[in-house]
């Protein structure tokens, strides 16, 4: 089964799981602004329940089960979409997939080590990486908003 492993490197933030990372992602999002409605809030506890990147397809899938009538994949990635601008989930570009991020609010990149194999993201946190790319970015005139890294490869398990 894939999963998602955090690796932080001089980066400390408080870790949530469960109904508290649910409440801290509400938090997050009312303070920054948005609305917390109730669909938001299935959809994230939906996101926040995989331990491995999920499609837009497969919550909308699990929520359509769940309720009983169909949820729209277009409504789920317009919701995932804002939770990502709002540092509430990440994104794993290359296997268009999301994460919940377990420290909601917590400014940082994205960067991944994703395992071509059994699809594992383990997550790395590490500051001086996101301001050596995005001072590349900004030397060269461009404005960074999101940086995502992701190394694809075989982790550990898979490669022994």
């Amino acid at each position: 089964m894939a999963q998602v492993n955090a690796i932080k490197t001089k980066h400390s933030h408080h870790e949530h799981s469960g109904t508290r990372l649910v409440n801290a992602a509400r938090d997050a999002l009312t303070q920054a602004g948005e609305q917390w409605t109730g669909m938001r809030e299935s959809v994230f506890a939906e996101l926040a329940r995989h331990d491995r990147p999920v499609s837009a397809y497969d919550i909308a899938d699990n929520l359509s089960a769940a309720r009983g009538k169909r949820v729209a994949p277009n409504s789920v990635y317009r919701i995932l979409d804002l939770f990502v601008a709002n540092n509430l989930a990440m994104r794993v570009e290359s296997a268009n997939a999301f994460l919940a991020n377990s420290h909601p609010g917590c400014q940082h990149d994205c960067i991944f080590l994703v395992c071509d194999e059994c699809g594992e993201a383990t997550h790395v946190d590490d500051d001086e990486i996101s301001r050596k790319v995005r001072a590349i970015a900004l030397e060269r005139g461009f404005k960074p908003e999101r940086p995502v890294i992701e190394i694809r490869g075989l982790c550990k398990a898979c490669a022994g």
